[in-house]
């Protein structure tokens, strides 16, 4: 009977030894999206692209921004180990300044939290003329 229990005892915690070897990793391709310099109301949707390179499924929680200018958008079901996933970002380009925000995701994976950067910036191409044209008169005068 003894016999029993120590085999039970030991496969179980093989069992739970190699659980605990299994484990999610998120490895994007850049940690940065750079706008560059866009229009004002034009397309501001973006995507962060990531590698699950664990060996057990990731499974993303939460996106969140610095700011209710942006909208994260998060894979719905896991990303099995070696599959690819993207996390959209759509920035409100109605707004005229630069951009500078950051994106933190939350997950299963090795390193639970990752801030993911956009930036760049949103010019008005009508207000810029005006503004052309007035410094061009100053400039004349």
């Amino acid at each position: 009977m003894k016999k029993l229990f120590t085999i039970l005892f030991i496969g179980l915690a093989s069992l739970a030894i190699n659980a605990q070897d299994k484990v999610a990793k998120i490895e994007f391709k850049s940690d940065t999206v750079d706008y560059g310099t866009v229009e004002k109301g034009s397309n501001g949707v973006r995507v962060f692209e990531f590698t699950n390179t664990g060996n057990a499924p990731l499974i993303i929680t939460n996106v969140t921004s610095s700011c209710g200018c942006t909208i994260p958008k998060k894979p719905e079901g896991p990303i099995l180990p070696g599959k690819t996933g993207e996390i959209e970002v759509k920035y409100d380009t109605n707004r005229v300044n630069p951009i500078r925000k950051t994106i933190t995701v939350i997950s299963n994976a090795e390193t639970p939290t990752v801030a993911l950067k956009i930036k760049g910036e949103v010019i008005d191409t009508k207000n810029a003329n005006v503004l052309d044209k007035t410094k061009k008169s100053i400039v004349q005068q």
